[in-house]
């Protein structure tokens, strides 16, 4: 399905978006590309990101796109190392929480927090990264009852594959093409929103048949969780990463396990394929990026918009992306 689409910041370069909607407005929490020079590798060491700016809209196909400026910089981080990559934000108490990944001064990636009293910030960080956080893209999940759930993990830069059972490895690997993929993460946050209530558990992907996707399959996870809840429904979708699709699997709870159901997008222009799902005023929107208006440049990504269809089994509608 091709459908009506609008880059959001036409004269910036931003990626990775994370949305909610606070205060009957809707915020963009995306991740910020520039052209650092870095030279491009598997590691990701070219997404040199080093702040973020928030945006809001009430309008989300045709009206005004209000930057915020910039809430975090990556001067303003006690134990900051470099590359400020895609962050989300969660209310709770009257508090804004920002959940942000970054590589330590070891270029280890923890998960830090700032805080703010509004939705557009600015953010101010905590002096340490939560206890125990490890590896990128953390997404928050508040569900029905007022708990917050962190989704998070990625691999190649991502540095997932580093980790065995929330622990490092000496010898960190990948699992052969026919080994269940490695999982993503979900951990429940405490009551303070500052750190894990628990030890993080494997986020399981499985097939028809109730056995894991193995890593070898295009559809499997690789980075970019997010969580929304559709019919009563734990919908979790998440980036294939080198196979460049944007795909889904629903559950019963929020740890899952979770069966897979389809591509929610096909390949974009670019490398990366990054996203959130949000409803706002009766309609569904998928935001991510592609690399279009940088020419194809994977590292100068530009923040879009579509609408996001269900069908009457509630299915989400596959839409195209636009690449290869």
């Amino acid at each position: 399905m091709k459908n009506e689409a609008r880059y959001l910041v036409p004269g910036d370069y931003m990626a990775d978006p994370s949305v909610h909607v606070f205060n009957d407005r809707l915020y963009i929490y995306p991740s910020h590309d520039w052209e650092s020079g870095v030279p491009e590798n598997d590691n990701g060491d070219h997404f040199n990101m080093k702040d973020y700016h928030v945006f809001s809209t009430d309008d989300v196909m045709h009206g005004e796109v209000v930057d915020h400026g910039v809430v975090l910089k990556v001067e303003d981080i006690a134990w900051a190392g470099r590359q400020l990559w895609d962050c989300d934000v969660a209310f709770k108490n009257g508090k804004y929480y920002m959940y942000f990944p970054m590589k330590d001064q070891n270029d280890i990636f923890r998960i830090g927090v700032a805080i703010s009293d509004r939705p557009e910030g600015p953010f101010i960080p905590q002096s340490d990264p939560m206890k125990g956080s490890y590896s990128i893209d953390p997404a928050v999940f508040c569900d029905d009852d007022g708990s917050h759930y962190m989704y998070f993990g990625g691999i190649w830069g991502g540095q997932l594959q580093r980790y065995r059972d929330n622990k490092a490895i000496e010898n960190p690997c990948l699992p052969a093409d026919n080994e269940p993929a490695l999982p993503g993460r979900v951990v429940k946050l405490r009551d303070d929103m500052l750190e894990f209530a628990e030890a993080p558990r494997a986020v399981l992907v499985l097939d028809e048949h109730g056995e894991p996707l193995k890593a070898g399959d295009s559809h499997r996870f690789f980075e970019a969780s997010w969580m929304h809840k559709y019919n009563g429904k734990y919908y979790l979708s998440y980036s294939t990463g080198d196979t460049h699709f944007l795909c889904y699997a629903i559950g019963d709870n929020p740890y899952g396990p979770f069966t897979y159901q389809g591509v929610i997008l096909t390949p974009v222009v670019g490398w990366t394929t990054h996203h959130a799902i949000v409803e706002y005023k009766g309609k569904w929107y998928l935001f991510h990026h592609d690399c279009v208006p940088s020419g194809g440049k994977t590292w100068l990504r530009s923040l879009k918009v579509v609408e996001l269809e269900y069908d009457a089994e509630g299915k989400i509608i596959t839409i195209d992306g636009g690449g290869e």
